[in-house]
């Protein structure tokens, strides 16, 4: 119960960037301290069934919900976001659930701003006009969204994933409640834990990667790595997922400064076409990405946990994580549409297609 008589204070953090992080158990109960006049919460039916939109509304003086989110967001989807608050007129966007929800109200600060399509703003800076403030809070600990200042989309028809960023879509507050986590099936909560694995340990070794952005990914796998066993067996404590929920915006954090690598990059072609559900796909190849990248940054592997590679696939094997099957004339496909995506570029060792055909076929045991 929210505010029940247990309530820990929640703690606030303010990041290089100035954005406030709240986290406790109750946490939710802070959410009026950063909201004037009018808010639209932006979130799906999955979310107002489990209980949290209500929760949220009960706690503000004036506020509308769009609850028709849908996964892995497309352009359209933006849109019909855009034009609804449009017409509601709202003075704060509030994102409230999965890495769906989150991307789909950074998405409508742009059109709001600026008009046109998500499509104009593919790439990084691109934004127009003043955007208005957004507030981030998650209810699942895995993709980091709450901390990243880029809305990834899919491009009707073709289903690419389309990254827009700009600094100024960035939540000003991320509210970390890990009583809202409380409501994810065993296999949401499997599958975005381990992104936010991914997603520490892709950015601590990407080529992009600074001193402060290393320590982000760090921090977040130090607060991963005691908890995620629990979290992949359904048995953590409140106070567990409350560790998973900070790694995983940590890991945001990490690549708000920096970025990501190939396993996330061979991962896309396999969403696209398949249907393979992010966590699922990312998991698939990241072994075989980091065996690929062993020789120019295995010692960084090797700080973060001795054996750090056979955990990973002691982790995937324990979210009983379905083996991803795919034709072998589908390889050479794949390995070209990963070869173009923008975050394989910043993989600390290079791949050609002909090096991600390689690794699908690793990954896949093709």
């Amino acid at each position: 119960m929210l505010g029940g008589a247990g309530r820990v204070r929640p703690i606030e953090i303010v990041t290089a960037s100035s954005q406030k992080i709240i986290h406790g158990a109750g946490s939710l109960l802070d959410l009026p301290n950063f909201v004037s006049g009018k808010a639209l919460i932006v979130t799906d039916e999955g979310i107002v069934k489990a209980g949290h939109v209500a929760r949220a509304v009960a706690l503000l003086d004036e506020v509308v919900v769009f609850d028709e989110v849908r996964e892995n967001p497309t352009e359209s989807d933006v849109a019909r976001c855009a034009e609804f608050a449009r017409e509601v007129k709202p003075d704060v966007i509030i994102g409230l659930g999965g890495g769906s929800s989150m991307d789909t109200a950074k998405g409508i600060l742009f059109l709001l701003s600026g008009g046109g399509t998500m499509s104009n703003y593919h790439g990084h800076g691109k934004a127009v006009g003043e955007m208005l403030p957004f507030i981030a809070i998650p209810t699942t600990a895995g993709t980091g969204s709450e901390c990243q200042s880029y809305a990834v989309l899919s491009r009707d028809g073709s289903h690419e994933k389309m990254a827009c960023g700009d600094p100024r879509a960035l939540a000003k507050v991320a509210i970390l409640d890990p009583e809202l986590t409380e409501s994810m099936p065993l296999k949401v909560a499997r599958l975005t834990a381990l992104d936010a694995l991914s997603h520490a340990l892709e950015s601590a070794v990407c080529n992009k990667r600074t001193d402060e952005s290393q320590r982000f990914s760090f921090e977040a796998f130090w607060k991963i790595e005691p908890v995620i066993e629990d979290v992949l067996k359904g048995t953590a404590t409140v106070a567990q997922r409350g560790e998973m929920l900070q790694g995983a915006a940590l890991a945001g954090c990490a690549i708000e400064a920096s970025m990501l690598g190939a396993a996330h990059a061979s991962a896309n072609p396999l969403t696209a076409h398949f249907g393979v559900v992010h966590g699922r796909a990312v998991m698939t190849t990241l072994p075989s990405v980091m065996r690929w990248n062993t020789e120019v940054v295995g010692e960084v592997y090797e700080e973060l946990k001795p054996g750090l590679i056979e955990w990973v696939e002691k982790l995937r094997d324990l979210a009983e994580l379905e083996p991803v099957r795919v034709d072998d004339e589908m390889i050479s496909q794949l390995a070209e549409e990963a070869a173009k995506q923008w975050t394989g570029q910043f993989n600390p060792r290079p791949l050609t297609k002909e090096d991600f055909e390689a690794l699908y076929r690793s990954a896949l045991g093709s």
